[in-house]
């Protein structure tokens, strides 16, 4: 869940947010059209004959006396495999989202799922269940923020040591020259920050120039500030997700505050996908109670759509490029889903 989200359903306000940003143009291609499809046997679905295995690790940061659980999934074989980090969102672990996980590994990527304390499932398992909301709500601090922010280049740091370590389990899996980052809610808020978002009128950043795309599920505006400021400095590839219905107990945005962020990424290539009645629940794998749910049709459109995005900007996979572009992304979403990109995407 996010530290920034609530609201209504998908309302007026939002259809006319979309239909301003949509109506000028034909179909559902977004801020500019579709480049013409191109016949490719490109499957960003097709999972080879492999075996993932997933293992836990922590990172310990000394100079802030912190731990990092870590859950990272890899690939078949022992060749460097590109990066992709995932941020959980407030209360959750390195355990959620394996649908993920053993997509993007089974793809080739060594993908690391990073716990951050103070603002994971401890928060709420602890606390007594009536306090249980209260404890989130004092979870979603900006002093929490601020450690996530701090907690991505940490465990890069440690990455490189890992994979450079004698006897380590990730000696030599990894390419740290091709690193996507990603998250949910207060993940996606993480991934913001660090792909280059701006604070305090474009005077403050916590860019990690080792990331070469971000993934954000479930993006919100700034809470102060104009958003013109805060997303025009990134400049790295993104992609956005987020639903018609995609609001959360804790917070104050709305469905339509998370639209607020595509349209000022003015200076990076960027693509966004709006899926009809999803929910803020619904890009991961658990309820609100906690519960593990099944598969949702987003499910698969979410694992397309960034597989898509990561053999693109990690993997420099021209046919990836031009799915993303053509008909291929189109082809696993909904009639009333919105798929768009800006004038840098493809460039």
């Amino acid at each position: 869940m996010s530290n920034f989200a609530i609201g209504v359903g998908f309302d007026d306000a939002v259809k006319t947010i979309l239909h301003a940003w949509v109506a000028p143009l034909v179909c559902c291609s977004g801020w500019v059209m579709a480049k013409p499809s191109v016949p490719s046997s490109y499957d960003p679905m097709k999972i080879p004959d492999s075996v993932i295995e997933s293992i836990t690790l922590e990172v310990k940061d000394s100079v802030r006396n912190r731990i990092l659980p870590l859950r990272v999934y890899l690939p078949k074989g022992d060749k460097p495999a590109p990066v992709v980090l995932f941020s959980h969102g407030l209360g959750g672990s390195c355990d959620n989202n394996p649908y993920l996980g053993n997509h993007w590994a089974a793809r080739g990527y060594v993908v690391v799922f990073i716990q951050h304390p103070g603002s994971d499932e401890k928060v709420w398992m602890e606390a007594a269940a009536l306090r249980r909301m209260a404890a989130m709500k004092q979870a979603a601090s900006f002093d929490n923020f601020l450690l996530r922010a701090e907690d991505v280049p940490a465990v890069l740091d440690h990455l490189a040591k890992f994979n450079l370590a004698e006897k380590h389990e990730l000696k030599g899996r990894m390419d740290l020259e091709h690193i996507g980052m990603s998250g949910h809610s207060f993940g996606a808020n993480t991934t913001q920050c660090v792909s280059g978002q701006a604070f305090a009128g474009a005077r403050v950043s916590f860019l990690e120039p080792r990331i070469d795309a971000s993934l954000m599920m479930s993006p919100s505006a700034p809470a102060i500030g104009n958003p013109s400021d805060a997303f025009a400095t990134i400049r790295i590839p993104c992609l956005l997700m987020t639903g018609t219905r995609d609001d959360s107990p804790i917070g104050n945005s709305t469905p339509a505050d998370r639209l607020k962020v595509f349209p000022h990424l003015t200076r990076a290539p960027a693509w966004q996908v709006v899926f009809d009645g999803a929910t803020h629940m619904d890009f991961g794998q658990r309820s609100l109670g906690g519960k593990v749910k099944s598969g949702t049709r987003y499910h698969r459109a979410i694992l397309a759509l960034s597989t898509a995005f990561w053999d693109s900007k990690l993997k420099g996979d021209a046919s990836a490029e031009a799915w993303l572009m053509g008909d291929g992304a189109k082809s696993v979403l909904d009639s009333k889903d919105v798929w768009q990109m800006n004038q840098k995407a493809g460039k």
